[in-house]
């Protein structure tokens, strides 16, 4: 396939991974990036891990220096995107200026929920997502003494696991039972519970966020929806995403929890595809069509729409979802996607942070989720890539190895 001038609408993994991976491919044509933030393209999952503790400098996050950029003659463009002009094949940037392009691919990612409520403008209330963010966290955590987090996710644990080990008081509230919930067992749920909790940070559950207190413009505290009082100079929310999709709508094209692509991540403009936090795909792995937030399935889709744009077979997308979360000595590892499971087996003892769960639904292994058990994690990404018959019986007898199993029951080369 043969294409004069390829945008990429969005500088974030997925649209760095477009670009890289189309030269990969063989493309020969014109390439531009194009994202809204100042400065190379970066990383954002050591944001709220080794970059807020220190571990990592600025530059360590970007994907490339700007010279890999001109030698692979990928143009980058700092820029808004105003409006996607699909009759004309262009977009029209902030300043008046309108690039043609012969095929689009949209990877304008999500942006952070910001909670609806009182107070939520002071000073030292902040989300953690752009690299700004971070810098400013880091910033204050140098100030702060006690931190509230909003919600009890992974950004929002990884987040609280690094201020608590800098020695600041940490109080969580999370509007749910138990954290991580819509992404884990119940059991996994309670080894993370009981590490934060180990760690000094005090969890609420059944709590959401009613209002951000403050005092001369500055945040002082929150009150939680049961009316609790919690001080705090620094609050964090981790509540969530919204995908960005008002281009895409405004463009006439579908959206539906992201902006809807089929099988080949192509929306229902043929000039255009779109990948990333962005879209609601179809997945084999899925009873309907779903959103990932996840680095492995920007890279992925990624690959995927350059291989194609390249003039190779196009093929559906098909990829097994996985995860990951570090926080503390703690690394979270999840392969396949557990909604809805009904049966579920412990590996190991969850008491000593090295074991693993895996879920099954109607007899069939759906996910495993991993902790400190990175063998545990890659046999379960192979067997559930091969569909494998593993039966929960089968995984419950005593002694039951996931890493030996995959091996006795891998394929032939």
């Amino acid at each position: 396939m043969t294409l004069s001038t390829l945008l990429i609408a969005g500088a974030g993994q997925a649209g760095y991974q477009t670009a890289a991976s189309l030269r990969q491919e063989g493309y020969d044509g014109g390439i531009v990036l194009i994202g809204d933030e100042p400065g190379l393209p970066y990383q954002r999952p050591p944001l709220s891990k080794a970059y807020l503790q220190g571990k990592l400098t600025s530059p360590a996050l970007r994907f490339r220096q700007a010279e890999w950029y001109t030698q692979q003659r990928i143009e980058r463009i700092e820029a808004r995107i105003e409006a996607i002009d699909r009759a004309g094949q262009s977009l029209r940037l902030a300043d008046g200026t309108r690039l043609h392009y012969d095929h689009l691919v949209l990877a304008l990612g999500a942006r952070n929920r910001v909670p609806a409520v009182p107070g939520i403008t002071l000073d030292g209330v902040l989300g953690l997502r752009t690299l700004v963010e971070a810098d400013a966290l880091t910033a204050r955590l140098a100030q702060a003494w006690r931190v509230v987090v909003v919600g009890a996710g992974f950004i929002g644990l990884e987040f609280a696991a690094a201020a608590v080990a800098r020695g600041l008081e940490v109080d969580v509230i999370e509007i749910g039972a138990r954290p991580m919930a819509r992404a884990l067992s119940p059991t996994m749920s309670a080894a993370f519970d009981a590490a934060h909790r180990g760690w000094g940070v005090r969890l609420h559950y059944g709590q959401g966020l009613d209002s951000v207190l403050g005092s001369e413009g500055r945040a002082t505290g929150v009150r939680t929806t049961s009316g609790q009082l919690i001080p705090a100079d620094l609050v964090v929310y981790g509540i969530g995403v919204l995908p960005n999709v008002e281009l895409a709508a405004q463009a006439g094209l579908a959206v539906d929890n992201g902006v809807r692509v089929d099988a080949l991540l192509q929306t229902d403009d043929p000039a255009i595809s779109a990948i990333g936090d962005l879209v609601s795909f179809p997945s084999p792995w899925a009873a309907q069509p779903l959103r990932l937030e996840s680095v492995q399935n920007a890279v992925e889709q990624a690959r995927a729409v350059a291989a194609r744009l390249a003039g190779k077979p196009p093929a559906p997308y098909a990829a097994l979802p996985w995860f990951w979360s570090d926080q503390g000595e703690l690394k979270l590892q999840i392969a396949g996607l557990s909604e809805g499971f009904d049966t579920s087996v412990l590996l190991g003892d969850a008491t000593s942070r090295q074991f693993s769960v895996l879920c099954f639904r109607e007899g069939r292994l759906i996910a495993v989720e991993s902790c400190n058990l990175a063998a545990d994690h890659m046999a379960a990404r192979k067997l559930l890539a091969r569909h494998t018959d593993l039966g929960a019986a089968q995984a419950a007898v005593v002694g039951f190895e996931l890493k030996a199993y995959e091996e006795a029951t891998r394929p032939p080369a």
